[in-house]
């Protein structure tokens, strides 16, 4: 269940936990209660739903994420500036798969049970090995697979609530080249490592750091349905504190520095924010109905990537400071027939990335997404639903490091855009 890929919202989240939404570019995700996958936008839903229900769904992805190089550049023999030799690393997205599953069942009139297994982050970059920015970013991945048992309880005719719990495992890998001969200038001196045959770009080595932990978070929600014709839902999902932990280790290491890169243990801090959303839907008429949503993500959480040693001493630390986000989106859907639903929507998803601090890791810019859909109903029991999204990201720059240091400095610009075909089905047990 722990696919990867580039989030595809802002950040590395994951919003695609359905398709039945995908088509509404998820407007309205917290009051609609279309179906199991209520369990994720707002477990109050399942108040809403038959006795019995099973959800499954799976989104294709296809992500470009292009660098362009604008003249990035490191420290030559002579200690002077000179241009980083390499290519545009090619398309550093690619294919990804993400599936969920959901299932939901009434105990009683007034409550119900239900289950969700899905990934709501993952990320995944990876560039040509002898790309320009190799000493700052090769290969980023995270992934991760999260349980959510929840209950839901209908207070009224008009009210109802819902909670969930957590377990939540993530996996993260982080590669990159390293440039030994601009390392061993800085450690040993130039006469030493230029007659060992350790000059700058000239001597690369490679790092390669993984990790994994379980994590425990909640979520609830609320939805109130004023008139049968409008609800209106809010939903909340707590951040989820990891500490990976895993190993680190080192590739073609010269020998006179070798004491300094010892294979061993390593872990990193991260916290995967939490998110206040705000829906409502209402129905126009028999067929027409509209949809929207406001999302709050608390990404400030993420101010540092930082990696220490099993005794605690630093090997690295990158500066985030990341900013909390807001995502719009308003949607509408056309009843054609009794068994078939027609959607659309559009929504605007803010990267919580400063220009400042975007790193080639996490390329992200603001999101405008595009979707359409439909749902179809087969069988008395079973229901398909399908959607499309195409989000256009917007072009963004990188300026990471500096001339002199290990990883130079890496000067660019990205062309980015996400395609998403989604498919699910829904049976009533």
């Amino acid at each position: 269940m722990g696919a990867t890929g580039v989030a595809n919202a802002a950040g590395f989240a994951l919003i695609e936990q359905n398709a039945s939404g995908m088509g509404n570019a998820f407007a309205g995700a917290a009051a609609t209660a279309e179906d199991a996958s209520t369990i994720f936008f707002n477990p109050a839903g399942m108040s809403y739903l038959p006795d019995n229900q099973l959800v499954v769904a799976g989104h294709a992805l296809r992500i470009s994420a292009k660098f362009s190089n604008h003249g990035s550049r490191t420290i030559s023999p002579l200690g002077t500036s000179v241009a980083m030799f390499g290519g545009n690393g090619g398309d550093a997205g690619g294919w990804a798969f993400v599936p969920n599953f959901y299932f939901a069942k009434a105990v009683t009139d007034k409550i119900h049970l239900g289950i969700g297994v899905n990934a709501p982050f993952s990320l995944k970059t990876e560039y040509d090995n002898g790309w320009v920015g190799r000493y700052s970013a090769l290969r980023s991945e995270v992934a991760t697979i999260n349980i959510n048992p929840s209950i839901a309880f209908k207070a009224s005719d008009r009210l109802s609530l819902g909670a969930g719990v957590n377990f939540q495992r993530s996996e993260a890998t982080l590669t990159n080249a390293l440039d030994f001969g601009t390392i061993c200038y800085g450690v040993v001196g130039p006469v030493s490592c230029g007659g060992a045959g350790l000059t700058p770009q000239n001597a690369d080595g490679s790092v390669s750091v993984k990790g994994d932990d379980w994590g425990l978070g909640y979520n609830f929600g609320a939805i109130l349905q004023p008139v049968q014709s409008t609800r209106i839902g809010v939903a909340y999902r707590s951040k989820i504190h990891h500490t990976l932990e895993g190993n680190i280790s080192y590739g073609n290491v010269p020998a006179l520095i070798s004491p300094l890169f010892a294979n061993g243990t390593a872990a990193a801090k991260l916290d995967l924010p939490a998110t206040l959303s705000a829906s409502i839907t209402h129905q126009l008429n028999d067929r027409w109905a509209l949809l929207a949503d406001v999302t709050w993500t608390q990404w400030d959480k993420f101010r540092q990537l930082r990696i220490v040693s099993g005794s605690g001493a630093q090997i690295s630390n990158q500066p985030e400071n990341w900013q909390n986000t807001m995502r719009y989106s308003i949607g509408t859907s056309y009843r054609y027939n009794e068994n078939l639903k027609l959607r659309a929507g559009i929504a605007y998803d803010e990267s919580p990335v400063p220009d400042v601090y975007r790193t080639s890791r996490i390329p992200d810019g603001d999101r405008t997404w595009l979707s359409f859909g439909a749902g179809y109903k087969i069988s008395p029991n079973g229901r398909l639903d399908a959607g499309f999204a195409h989000l256009f990201v917007k072009d963004t720059a990188v300026s990471q490091g500096a001339v002199g240091t290990a990883t130079g400095q890496l000067l660019g610009g990205y062309d980015n855009n996400i395609n998403i075909l989604s498919i699910q089905y829904t049976h009533n047990l």
